[in-house]
């Protein structure tokens, strides 16, 4: 077994969310540019919702100002991720509550590794992902 810095596991090479696009009122279609883990993509604790209202509302998990923390993640009870194909790189969130319509909405997963890895550590957006939509 090899040892890892906390460094190291972040800067692993990993999947990053290409677009979050809500098909439903309820639910969330995730693309991600590489192959994912298939346990990790679909653990719903691995994702958090951040909304642009103070406190979390709808399918948000986190308000404009809180820090993401395991307590504010996606909660098994609120909604859960399946995968779309074979693809492992598309995803379907589906909430038991709707997104609030005009709330604007940012999907941030974190702890997705690659196929046949495990152990990421970080983030799964960078700078050009498409991580955001207002809720319809």
């Amino acid at each position: 077994m090899v040892a890892y810095h906390d460094d190291d596991r972040q800067m692993m090479p990993h999947p990053i969310l290409i677009e979050a696009k809500q098909i439903a009122p309820n639910q969330i279609l995730l693309d991600y540019d590489q192959r994912a883990d298939l346990a990790s993509a679909t653990k719903i604790s691995n994702y958090w919702i951040r909304s642009n209202m103070d406190r979390p509302a709808g399918i948000a998990s986190v308000g404009m100002s809180e820090a993401l923390s395991a307590m504010n993640s996606i909660r098994s009870d609120v909604g859960m991720i399946i995968p779309v194909d074979n693809s492992n790189m598309r995803f379907v969130m589906t909430f038991r509550v709707n997104a609030i319509s005009r709330v604007m909405y940012t999907v941030l997963p974190c702890f997705v590794s690659l196929e046949g890895r495990t152990g990421y550590m970080g983030g799964n957006w960078g700078p050009f992902s498409r991580n955001f939509f207002i809720g319809m």
